[in-house]
């Protein structure tokens, strides 16, 4: 296997395609075809063309990626916790030795720039990591109950886990979910998202390599209405994680709802970047410019809403947009700093959000409109925008845009700032920006979200609990709580 991003990226842009992808299913431990044969164009969204072609599962193939779980969780829940540890590590070495194809895999895939998809697989090496050391501390515990009696609980998993995995993070997405549930000792069938389904694929047959028994984890490509449908519908799963939008999210929980499937759901949000007047303008003005124009602002969490107090925005706004307009847009592996929108239904959806915005006459300082990669005149590509002074009820903020689209609410005090901030329907992460610690944290409690960073954002890492309020979902990931969702209590008494 190539390993070298320069190397690779070369390789890319002289054939069209990468070396080693793989073909078909993995289910059972082994790359397999798919039952009708039928395949999908896979997308470079940076140039616009098709690099690969990808399985088209169906609900046959996700009945033998199931029965192949139900194989694989026979072994793997017997499975020490210890040696579960020592696998989940191995894997955690394999992904930091091949990061480099990984990352590029990963930048073609989803159009996201080269560094971006680093992290990516630094996040997903170490969430292997953090899991594999609670795979052997997954402890019950005695429940005094008086003489002739003891009683104790067990922790044990789940059972067999659907994921459903994202196309804004793929890499880093099937380890948040795969990762605890391996170490609790679930099986894993997972459908990666039909734009990006290449790295899911490669992760799987890496797991099977460092250790993990043929069957615990399954990938089946293909549309979610035809394999993603059939298998949240089906009756051996015991647990479905979801990662996207609203709608989908409530038909996922309709279709799980015959089988009472417990879940995990994240489905985005409208977060705000909170800056009172007091704050620091020149960290505002990078942590905004970091928080939405990131990945292309494509991240449920993006810090999409600036709620600035008016004593400091016209000087935010001014330093903001010069930074904006900066920013270089291009093909992600050629090292921009912005790179391509995952699709071009995505692109067109996100110029229709800002065209809106435009007829309904909101003040657009930069960016509003698609553009191509100024070397190639290809990709899929929008330009860096804020739009300005926008009211609460405006769809610009109540809407996931989901693209490098700011949207501006001008505050006077924290108090109205706390009113802002909760002003949507969603409760996923939220930045404070001020120099009174105490303000910091009464904002930071009033404000209803599951994540809330003060003077930064994204601060972090794999050890800190995400997830959502409202209809931004519920349950957690990451941290000591994401392992939570795949594992139940039993109980056991006896008398003697």
């Amino acid at each position: 296997m190539i390993n070298d991003a320069a190397e690779l990226a070369r390789t890319y842009f002289e054939t069209g395609t990468l070396p080693g992808l793989p073909e078909g299913h993995f289910i059972g431990g082994k790359f397999v075809a798919g039952s009708d044969g039928e395949t999908i164009e896979s997308f470079d969204p940076g140039s616009a063309r098709a690099f690969a072609r990808f399985s088209a599962g169906k609900a046959e193939d996700v009945f033998r990626a199931v029965e192949a779980a139900e194989k694989g969780l026979a072994v793997w829940r017997d499975t020490a916790p210890a040696e579960r540890c020592r696998v989940l590590n191995r894997a955690a070495m394999l992904i930091r030795e091949r990061a480099e194809y990984l990352s590029v895999l990963e930048s073609l895939d989803s159009g996201k720039t080269l560094d971006e998809a680093r992290g990516d697989v630094r996040s997903c090496a170490r969430l292997f990591e953090y899991y594999a050391g609670a795979a052997d501390k997954l402890e019950g515990r005695s429940i005094p109950l008086g003489a002739g009696l003891s009683s104790w609980t067990e922790r044990e998993p789940v059972g067999i886990t659907a994921q459903i995995i994202p196309w804004n993070y793929p890499t880093s997405t099937f380890a948040r979910g795969i990762a605890p549930a391996l170490a609790a000792g679930c099986a894993v069938v997972a459908k990666p998202a039909e734009t990006t389904p290449f790295t899911a694929l490669v992760l799987a047959g890496w797991l099977h390599e460092a250790g993990v028994p043929a069957g615990v984890v399954n990938v089946v490509t293909g549309l979610g209405v035809d394999a993603g449908a059939a298998l949240v519908r089906h009756p051996s799963i015991a647990h479905v994680t979801f990662t996207g939008s609203v709608r989908t999210g409530v038909g996922v929980m309709q279709a799980a709802a015959p089988n009472v499937t417990q879940l995990t759901l994240e489905l985005g949000g409208k977060s705000p970047l909170v800056a009172l007047a007091d704050s620091d303008v020149d960290k505002v003005v990078d942590g905004a410019l970091w928080a939405i124009f990131s990945n292309a602002g494509q991240i449920c969490s993006a810090g999409s809403r600036l709620v600035i107090d008016r004593k400091i925005h016209s000087e935010v706004l001014e330093k903001l947009v010069q930074k904006a307009r900066a920013l270089r847009l291009g093909h992600g592996l050629k090292g921009p700093d912005v790179g391509a929108l995952n699709s071009e239904a995505h692109l067109g959806r996100v110029h229709a959000h800002v065209e809106a915005a435009r007829q309904r006459g909101r003040s657009i300082l930069t960016g509003g409109k698609p553009v191509t990669d100024p070397e190639t005149g290809a990709g899929w590509f929008y330009e860096p925008t804020i739009i300005d002074g926008l009211p609460c009820d405006d769809p610009a903020v109540q809407e996931e845009i989901f693209g490098p689209v700011l949207a501006v609410q001008v505050v006077d005090g924290a108090d109205e700032a706390i009113a802002a901030a909760n002003g949507t329907e969603y409760g996923l992460v939220a930045g404070i920006y001020t120099r009174d610690i105490s303000e910091a944290l009464r904002l930071a409690r009033a404000i209803d979200a599951g994540q809330v960073t003060i003077n930064d954002y994204w601060a972090g890492g794999v050890e800190v609990p995400f997830g959502g309020n409202r209809k931004s979902g519920f349950g957690r990931e990451k941290g000591l709580e994401g392992i939570e969702a795949y594992v139940r209590t039993k109980a056991i008494t006896i008398r003697h």
